[in-house]
């Protein structure tokens, strides 16, 4: 349904007002992760501590509050809400976001409602805060993008730049929410944008630099994670043996993402079609058990580590202090549990920080386990549980590069560099091997959408009008009937154009398909001049085809005519592009792509 936004003519906004733009979309997915951070803080403490306060350090083990085992209930109470809000205001925000982001730019126009900036908040925040195992990433991706997509509706911008700000505002709230400017920009390169260009790269800069500038005056320029046992001399991955233990790990990454990806989308699917009961009970009993799984680590293990976001566990991985290989391959398994249960059955959050969580516990396990098979080399665990996170996140989201990219930033640790683009690379084919789709896409394949899996340059957008029109083009007197018409056509290749003309006025354009199925039904015309297309475009030869293209799109013409003048007489027309032409060239530029 067409928004009053939408109407609106569409006016291509000016470089610098742009810009412009693109700070204010990076201003406010920052004080979005501000307010997203602080919403979690202050539900956490309510539904945990029993006390009002938005401070929270999800890098620090939740203390015991006063509740008992009637924590269990925390999630219980947020599901409610969540299913309430999501229900009747923005089904939108029900999951972990970046997939509708996907849907909106590749199939609406770049169209997402603003309402689910709002909802996506509360939710998730609930979500979260109250327990249940999701991150906080998501969330600002789909808040960050949902107000660049409102800003792009309000001031009726093309479709390119109204995208342009939506892929700003999804980097902006990965960027704000992690503190890794460049991996939100790389992350919407991979994840979100259509083009790569000057035109749309400096503006998503501008907005996830903006971001993470915001959002560290309130949270400081500090790393996500400390790890100080890789700062120390010596452990540095330079033995050629390590490295091709990190082949190991990665192997072992790819087929956790495949696994992470077939349990979430299971759960979603065994809820939604196998259990009869309404979207309640389903999230209410899923949060049930979500609550007695961190309650009972609680009560066996003295932490709830797999609750929320789960960052006290992995900052307990990487400085060694949680080694022991079952208790991490447990973790891993319990984590890929509740996330799967938590948005399997309807909540609102992320895939970053599970992915995070599960890569750090088997990338831990994997290194222990290697050092005590291996005793004689300098394993060092903490970079193996490093590398694990990379390639768990780059393998499952398929934003492999922004994963290298943001860990780094996350760590600020030069020594996991190469061991991280090991473990990436292997873990990203396997997975592509095992599942075509990744955790973003897999939600939009089920719906029956489809999203491309690279991005491939439009070669066949440069070629020159001259290249591709085809010159064979026969010049028709308007009066000419349609008996006459038979037998010309018969004459002539099926790949010929016929201009129809009045002296020396050009009235209209016949292709070969259009001419043979005007002959088959002759009653309705009976001289070439009544079934001649009156609508063509007038382009140069050195025009490219993509302006071509534009002009065709604009005036809603299925030919354009290549000549010196926009009003040529019908002996000053080079050629004609049509389909036929254009079919050519796309499947020229395929097979510059064919495996």
């Amino acid at each position: 349904m067409t928004t009053p936004m939408q109407a609106r003519p569409e006016k291509h906004v000016a470089v610098l007002r742009f810009y412009a733009l693109a700070v204010l979309v990076g201003i406010v997915a920052g004080l979005g992760a501000i307010i997203f951070r602080g919403l979690i803080g202050l539900f956490h403490n309510l539904l945990f501590l029993g006390h009002l306060s938005v401070l929270y350090n999800a890098n620090l083990h939740t203390p015991a509050g006063p509740w008992g085992p009637l924590v269990v209930l925390a999630p219980v109470v947020a599901a409610v809400v969540v299913v309430f809000l999501v229900k009747n205001f923005a089904p939108e925000a029900k999951g972990h976001g970046v997939p509708e982001v996907m849907e909106a730019v590749y199939y609406n126009r770049g169209i997402i409602r603003p309402v689910v900036a709002v909802i996506k908040s509360i939710a998730s925040s609930l979500s979260i805060g109250s327990g249940g195992s999701a991150g906080r990433e998501g969330p600002m991706i789909q808040v960050g993008a949902s107000f660049g997509s409102t800003l792009g509706q309000w001031i009726a911008m093309p479709p390119w730049q109204r995208i342009t700000l939506i892929a700003g505002g999804a980097g902006g709230g990965i960027a704000a929410s992690f503190n890794t400017p460049v991996g939100g920009l790389l992350f919407a390169v991979e994840i979100i944008m259509l083009e790569l260009s000057a035109r749309t790269l400096v503006p998503v800069a501008i907005a996830t630099v903006t971001a993470t500038y915001v959002s560290r005056l309130v949270f400081g320029n500090y790393p996500s994670f400390i790890i100080p046992q890789l700062q120390l001399p010596g452990v540095r991955a330079t033995n050629p043996w390590i490295l091709l233990s990190y082949l190991g790990l990665g192997t072992v990454m790819g087929g956790a993402a495949t696994l992470f990806i077939k349990c979430l989308y299971g759960c979603e699917e065994f809820f939604e079609h196998r259990v009869p009961a309404n979207y309640y009970v389903r999230h209410v009993g899923a949060m049930l058990l979500v609550g007695v799984m961190f309650y009972c680590m609680w009560r066996f293990f003295g932490n709830y580590y797999i609750e929320g976001v789960g960052y006290a566990t992995v900052q307990d991985v990487l400085t060694g202090s949680l080694s022991i290989p079952w208790l991490l391959l447990l973790l891993f398994a319990l984590k890929l549990f509740a996330t799967s249960l938590t948005l399997g059955s309807g909540a609102s959050g992320g895939v970053f920080s599970p992915a995070f969580f599960m890569g750090a516990t088997m990338g831990g396990a994997y290194g222990v386990v290697l050092g005590r098979i291996f005793p004689g080399l300098p394993i060092n665990p903490p970079a193996f549980a490093v590398a694990g996170m990379a390639g768990m996140v780059g393998a499952s989201t398929g934003a492999a590069v922004a994963a290298i990219v943001m860990i780094f930033e996350m760590t600020r640790d030069y020594n996991v560099i190469i061991p991280m683009t090991i473990t990436v690379a292997l873990a990203y084919g396997l997975r592509t091997v095992l599942s075509k789709e990744s955790i973003y896409t897999m939600k939009l394949f089920l719906r029956g959408r489809h999203i491309p899996q690279t991005l491939q340059a439009s070669v066949g957008h440069v070629r020159l009008a001259k290249e591709v029109m085809r010159s064979r083009v026969i010049a028709l007197d308007a009066a000419t009937t349609l008996e006459a018409f038979a037998k010309i056509v018969r004459q002539h290749p099926v790949d010929s154009y016929f201009l129809v003309h009045e002296g020396q006025r050009i009235q209209g354009v016949i292709g070969h398909e259009a001419a043979a199925a005007a002959l088959d039904n002759p009653r309705a015309a009976s001289t070439v001049g009544q079934i001649a297309d009156p609508r063509y475009t007038v382009v140069t030869e050195n025009a490219t085809l993509a302006e071509v293209l534009a002009g065709m799109s604009a005036q809603g013409t299925s030919a354009s005519l290549i000549a010196a003048t926009q009003t040529p007489l019908v002996s000053e027309v080079l050629g004609i592009i049509a389909d036929r032409e254009l079919a050519e060239v796309m499947i020229g530029s395929i097979d510059l792509f064919r495996d």
